[in-house]
């Protein structure tokens, strides 16, 4: 987050919540952790609005829109996130849950597959991958 974007402050202005942008953030993030995601999405989203170049808050939109069930913009997201920075696991990670949740399971294998290579060391990308492979090859037109 900018300095600009963190030292900004003030009262509501009537159309978002009190607070500097960066208290926005850290209510998002603690609504995330405590269970709400829908509403962290909402706040996080009024963030990201403020500071569209912070990964830190897009990667947490991103979070928050999967957890409140929201997948298709998680997918776009972490779609946006991963085509930013290609290397990024974790962004490909999030996409390849985001796409099989939204049904996508192409896109899923494919952005699950490029986590894993990336990072073999970690279980949970390997498991989500087969998890979708598995539910590709039992799905309509599996051979």
């Amino acid at each position: 987050m900018s300095t600009a974007g963190a030292q900004r402050e003030g009262a509501s202005d009537g159309n978002g919540p009190e607070g500097g942008v960066y208290e926005w953030y850290r209510r998002g993030l603690d609504l995330l952790s405590n269970g709400d995601p829908a509403a962290a999405a909402t706040l996080l989203t009024r963030v990201a609005e403020a500071e569209p170049g912070s990964r830190s808050v897009r990667e947490a939109l991103a979070r928050a829109q999967y957890d409140a069930g929201r997948y298709r913009e998680a997918v776009d997201s972490f779609g946006e996130l991963a085509a930013e920075n290609p290397t990024d696991d974790y962004a490909h990670f999030g996409l390849g849950l985001a796409a099989s949740r939204a049904g996508d399971l192409e896109l899923a294998a494919e952005h699950l597959a490029l986590a894993v290579a990336m990072r073999p060391d970690l279980p949970h990308y390997e498991r989500a991958l087969r998890g979708v492979r598995a539910r590709r090859s039992t799905g309509p037109g599996a051979a």
